[in-house]
Formats: structure tokens, sequence, C-alpha cells
């Protein structure tokens, strides 16, 4: 996969980090650790600068996931009821969960999509929610900047410090995000095991 981001990179420069952080947010098999380390070893290369690359990362990310904001805004509580009680038990929520989960968004908002930011699973999950419990549009857009932002550096700072070793993020990102993606994939498949079937219709 890293090649035709490298290719992109390399021709695209700026333009292209932001794209990619862009698209990363709407397609998540494009990783955010691979395109901003490869954007940090650019720069440690100097061929790129630190600042135009965390700025053009930070901005095409924070506007990737306020897509996913606004989609939440538009789908709305109303929108969600008829999801959960279609689909409840496939996506092992009820609807006194969602109550809660909006009562930790009006209470602590800003701190769970700042965390999240640093969640490899769940910082483009978490604006969906965001936007269904009406968070406001600047706390949300404020708090996703300083969260990218400081991801960001980290990630381009590790490139950056790697010098030349591009194939060094494959090897390191690869088995991690993947490892992240089973231990979501097996949580999911333990709350839908563990999760009471719904109950029958008494017969008449």
């Amino acid at each position: 996969m890293s090649d035709w981001i490298i290719d992109l990179i390399d021709g695209s420069r700026y333009w292209g980090i932001a794209l990619l952080m862009f698209l990363e947010n709407i397609f998540p098999p494009l990783p955010s650790e691979m395109i901003m380390g490869i954007g940090g070893v650019r720069a440690g290369q100097g061929r790129m600068d630190m600042l135009p690359l965390l700025f053009a990362g930070t901005i095409g990310s924070t506007l990737g996931n306020y897509c996913w904001f606004l989609a939440g805004r538009v789908l709305g509580l109303k929108g969600l009821h008829r999801i959960v009680s279609r689909f409840g038990r496939w996506l092992t929520i009820e609807w006194d969960d969602v109550r809660a989960i909006n009562e930790w968004f009006r209470r602590y908002g800003e701190v769970i999509v700042f965390a999240m930011r640093f969640m490899p699973a769940f910082r483009t999950m978490v604006s969906v929610p965001a936007g269904i419990f009406a968070m406001g549009h600047g706390r949300f857009l404020a708090w996703t900047l300083a969260g990218t932002l400081i991801w960001n550096l980290l990630i381009a700072g590790a490139g950056y410090y790697l010098g030349s070793s591009i194939s060094g993020i494959d090897d390191y990102l690869g088995p991690a995000t993947t490892a992240t993606l089973l231990a979501v994939a097996l949580w999911y498949l333990v709350r839908l095991v563990r999760r009471p079937p719904p109950p029958t219709e008494p017969a008449e």
C-alpha cells in the first residue's frame, strides 16, 4: 500500500498530504500513521518542512472528521432511534445505552473527542456520535484539531527521526494496525454472543 502513497506525497507534497489525510477518514484502510510517517521521513531528508506538513495533515484530517460529524447531525437522535430499533441486536446496543452515551457526551464531550484522536480504531468513529448528540460545531472542531495536531506531531516526529527508513514504518505499523482491528472485531463478537436474544412473542 505504501508505494502509491509515497508517489502521491512526492508528487503533490503538502496538497497530497492534506488529500490523503482527508481520505483516510473516509476510507479507513488508509492509515494516517503511514501518511504522516512518510511525511516526517521526507522532512528528515530535507524534502519537506515540518510546519506546513503538520498544517496540511491536521487540516485534512479535521475536515474528514467534520464530514462524519455533519452526517451524525443529519441522522440525529430520531434517525438513530430507528436504526437501534431495527438493528440493535447486531449493533450490540440498546436505547438505554444511547441515553448513557448521550449523557457522557453532554458532560465530557470535549474529553472524549480529544482522547479518541489517539486511538486508531475510534478516532474517526467518534465523530458520528459527536454529531448525533449535537455537540457544538466549534467545540468539535477545536478539540478535533488539537488532538489531531498532537497525534500528527508524534507520528511525523517519529518519521523524521527514522531518516530514510520508510520501510520501517510498514514493519511496525502493519502488525499494530492488524492487531487493533482484530481486537475490535473480537470485542464486537464477545458483545454479540453475550447479548441476550430478543424476547419471543407469546403463543396465542
